[in-house]
Parts: structure tokens; C-alpha cells; sequence
């Protein structure tokens, strides 16, 4: 692949691991230009030490200030923005509700919705403007929890549900000025993805599970153990003009999940 993206300009939200950042890296690799909002500040400097020149935005996702903000120095670098993508979420570490104490509930909601699913309305409802003029495309991150059991909680797996709804009912009501599409990435290497405070869960990171490698890979059937790099040629695809006559859809990058006896 080369040149996928020539001239296109895109806002990665999310972007300071995993697999934003992957995207940030495979976009620019196929010819786009890219801005990023990222809430952790040494994720920022690190985009901005190696990436020279990248605008970068420190804030909160979940917040439309801070959206408004990436929106704006994105159009204001490249004089318009013809994509968005946003990566945010956090994980629940497979709680299911038998396992949720009842005082936690409340605050365990509100966060996880918040960062999974708000932070996805804000930035497009940030953007809006920007990919009307455009006719650009939104891409949100859905999960492969939200199409199979097991790989996640019952708060987790409700928030990527959420997600999928909103691929669904923004492709709809936007078309035919903008598509939008989800990526439903399968278990992901390397990725920082962390759990919510409000369990105690925000210093322990998915990555760090014992064995992810042979884990990941022995559950799906190509057995294979997916990075964001591999991920993020779906971005690549679904940004592109190649995918111009799809919406309201979502790309499995899974190893092959569904199709497991």
C-alpha cells in the first residue's frame, strides 16, 4: 500500500498509543496529514518528539472543549479536516454483574460511558461542521465484544454495543454529506488500554496479562496475535476513496472470531 491517503486530512482522537497511534503513523504513511488529541500529557510530548511538526492537542476526549479545540487547530493546520477518527476506551477487565459490588455501580457507569461512548459523540459533534464542508468520514473504534460474548464485562460490552448504535444511527442521518463506519478490532498487542478507576483498575493495563500473546492467538482461527499496526489498515481502507461507496458499516480485523466452531 502507498499513497491510500493523498491529501487527506485527519484528526486521530485517542492517539497516544496503541492503536491511535498506529493509525497516526499508518495515515501519514499513505499521504495524509494528521492532527491529534490525546489526554496524557507524556504521550504528547513523546507524538511531538518524534513526530516533528504534528499538531498535538493535551486534553480530556470526553469533554467538548477540548474537542472543539483539536477540531480547530486541525482545520486551522491544514485548512480544512476530510476525517476523524477516535480511538478512546478503557476496559473493565471482564467484570461481569455478579461480580459488581452494588455501591460501584453508579460510578463505574458513569465512567466508562463517559470515555467509551461520550467521547465519541463530542468529537463528532465537534467535527461536524469541518466534514459537512468536506463530505468527509468518521471513523468511531467498536470492539469485537460488541458482535461475540466473553471479551469483555457487562459494562464494557454495553459501551461497545453503544458505539456500533452510533455508527449505525449517524451513518444514517448524516448520508449523504458524510460516511461513518466502525473498526471492530479483535485482542490488540501492546496496547495501554487500562481499566476504570472508580474499580481500581486504572493502574492495571490489558497488555500486561501473562501469556497475551499465545492467548490472543489460540483463540481465534487463524491464530494469529494482531497488533494496532495490523489494525490499523482498516482505518487506512475505511478513510480512503476506495471505500466511498460504504456507510453504516464495520471492518472485523478479528483473526476470525466469527467464523469459530
Amino acid at each position: 500500500m502507498s499513497d491510500w491517503l493523498p491529501g487527506r486530512r485527519a484528526l486521530v482522537v485517542g492517539a497516544g498509543s496503541g492503536i491511535g497511534r498506529a493509525v497516526v503513523d499508518a495515515f501519514r504513511a499513505e499521504g495524509a496529514q494528521v492532527a491529534v488529541l490525546e489526554r496524557d500529557g507524556a504521550k504528547c510530548e513523546k507524538l511531538a518528539a518524534e513526530i516533528p511538526g504534528l499538531p498535538v492537542v493535551v486534553g480530556d476526549a470526553t469533554t467538548r472543549e477540548a474537542n472543539e479545540q483539536a477540531v480547530a487547530t486541525a482545520v486551522e493546520a491544514f485548512g480544512g479536516l476530510d476525517v476523524l477518527v477516535n480511538c478512546v476506551g478503557v476496559f473493565d477487565f471482564y467484570r461481569g454483574v455478579g461480580e459488581l459490588d452494588a455501591d460501584r455501580v453508579d460510578d463505574a457507569f458513569d465512567e466508562i460511558f463517559r470515555i467509551n461512548v461520550k467521547s465519541h459523540l463530542h468529537s463528532v459533534k465537534a467535527a461536524l461542521p469541518a466534514l459537512r464542508e468536506s463530505r468527509g468520514t468518521i471513523i468511531l473504534t467498536e470492539s469485537t465484544s460488541a458482535y461475540y460474548p466473553g471479551r469483555g464485562g457487562v459494562l464494557y460490552v454495553s459501551t461497545k454495543f453503544a458505539v456500533r448504535g452510533l455508527v449505525t444511527a449517524m451513518a444514517h442521518e448524516l448520508a449523504p454529506e458524510i460516511r461513518v463506519n466502525g473498526v471492530a478490532p479483535g485482542g490488540t498487542l501492546n496496547t495501554d488500554l487500562r481499566g476504570i478507576g472508580s474499580l481500581g483498575l486504572d493502574e492495571r493495563r490489558l497488555n500486561d496479562t501473562p501469556g497475551r500473546a499465545a492467548e490472543l492467538a489460540g483463540r481465534v482461527p487463524l491464530q494469529v496475535a494482531l497488533s494496532g499496526e495490523d489494525h490499523a489498515w482498516s482505518y487506512v481502507f475505511l478513510a480512503s476513496e476506495r471505500s466511498r461507496g460504504i456507510t453504516g458499516g464495520v471492518v472485523h480485523p478479528d483473526g476470525g472470531i466469527g467464523a469459530k466452531a
